[in-house]
């Protein structure tokens, strides 16, 4: 491995001053291992008159794990830094166990940020974490997506993640912390070869790649990745949007790679259920060849559908009907409500109700109307706000055209 030209703790500070210089608070997520607690130590010392705090999670999983957390607690309060310990508190798990403790683990940490009034997280991933996850990934045979490397900062679980030490790898880290005579703890699971990223780091180290070079093509990925996402913002900036539904240009959509078409209808029909993660990519590409043969297709409750020279892309009517009926000010996870009574509930209108409501002279298309909200008391119909506007009740879509490109661009 090439030497690098500064220390990591000078990397890592510069890359904080980058992410979180302008913050006037940051959190710490510490486990104890030494990549994290590397990170309490250098970020203790770019603190200055910010407001620094640290947290662990102790998921409960090991015997070992409540007196970990005790260790980080001590090392943070000689370093002058307050610490919270956050317990998972999990149920029986029936599935994957590790990617439920990481869903976890970020949900205590965003809970604890807030509480504490911190407006971002730092986390301990390294250069070594990119790579790995770089050859996870190619296993699976992950598409451009999920080969691009980590992004320094993302938003998930209503917090800004940072992730300040993708520069460094794991071993200048522990060389930073022998050097210093700070401890760390070894957590034996990073031996036990059930798990996937332990089985990838052993194939890295017997195969003798370098987990920097690996590190870097993951980085050149992404930037692939944002050139294709430039490309797809130019066309989602031609999309019109109208009473809940969006509409793309034909001609250009059709113009355009498959992956950019990938790209664009997956954010369309996030933007239409509001959906956290995207369709499956084979279930993307079986609609898109649906579309290029005049086929309506239904994905993910979205409807979709090319006509008039438009890409049109609505709610559909049979996913909007087993929407919960609601009471709150918020229906199907798309439409904002105003003016409900006691007793009354939003739902999807229906087609039955149609045949004596005037939505022919709406804009709307049939499927658009029998998928759009109706205020009900009881059984009775009291209102369909989109098709005529009463002046007891008001909707209007929580989304807008730029969430649609802002889904278009996220990664």
């Amino acid at each position: 491995m090439t030497a690098p030209q500064t220390n990591p703790a000078a990397r890592i500070r510069a890359a904080l001053d980058r992410l979180a210089g302008d913050r006037p608070a940051l959190g710490i997520a510490v486990s104890g291992g030494g990549d994290s607690v590397a990170l309490m130590h250098i970020a203790a010392g770019w603190a200055r008159a910010r407001r620094v705090m640290v947290a662990t999670v102790d998921h409960g999983l090991r015997a070992e794990s409540a007196e970990e957390a005790w260790a980080v607690a001590r090392e943070a309060a000689r370093l002058g830094l307050p610490h919270e310990t956050l317990h998972w508190q999990r149920a029986d798990e029936t599935g994957n166990l590790m990617a439920a403790a990481r869903d976890a683990r970020l949900r205590l940490l965003s809970d604890w940020a807030r509480r504490q009034q911190l407006p971002a997280v730092a986390l301990g991933h390294t250069a070594d974490d990119q790579a790995e996850t770089l050859m996870m990934r190619l296993a699976r045979g992950s598409g451009l997506d999920g080969l691009a490397a980590m992004a320094e900062q993302r938003e998930a679980h209503d917090m800004l993640w940072l992730r300040p030490m993708l520069g460094v790898g794991r071993a200048e880290l522990r060389d930073w912390l022998c050097g210093r005579g700070i401890g760390w703890i070894d957590d034996p699971s990073n031996e036990n070869e059930d798990f996937e990223r332990i089985r990838i780091r052993k194939a890295i180290a017997a195969c003798g790649l370098d987990p920097a070079a690996l590190a870097r093509a993951a980085i050149h990925i992404g930037e692939a990745r944002d050139a294709l996402t430039h490309y797809a913002a130019a066309i989602a900036d031609k999309a019109a949007v109208a009473r809940g539904s969006i509409a793309l240009p034909l001609q250009p959509f059709r113009d355009a790679p498959a992956e950019i078409r990938r790209r664009l209808l997956i954010a369309a029909c996030r933007w239409i259920t509001g959906a956290a993660y995207p369709p499956r990519r084979a279930t993307v590409m079986n609609a898109l060849s649906a579309v290029e043969a005049g086929s309506r297709v239904t994905l993910d409750g979205a409807l979709i559908e090319a006509s008039d020279g438009q890409l049109r892309v609505i709610r559909e009517p049979a996913a909007a009907l087993r929407a919960n009926a609601g009471a709150g000010p918020v229906w199907d996870n798309r439409w904002q409500i105003r003016g409900l009574e006691p007793g009354q509930r939003v739902s999807a209108l229906g087609y039955d109700a149609l045949t004596e409501l005037p939505w022919r002279g709406t804009a709307l298309s049939r499927d658009e109307a029998a998928a759009s909200p109706a205020i009900r008391d009881g059984g009775r119909l009291i209102a369909a706000p989109l098709l005529h506007r009463p002046d007891s009740h008001e909707v209007w879509p929580i989304r807008g055209a730029a969430d649609f490109r802002r889904l278009v661009v996220v990664h």
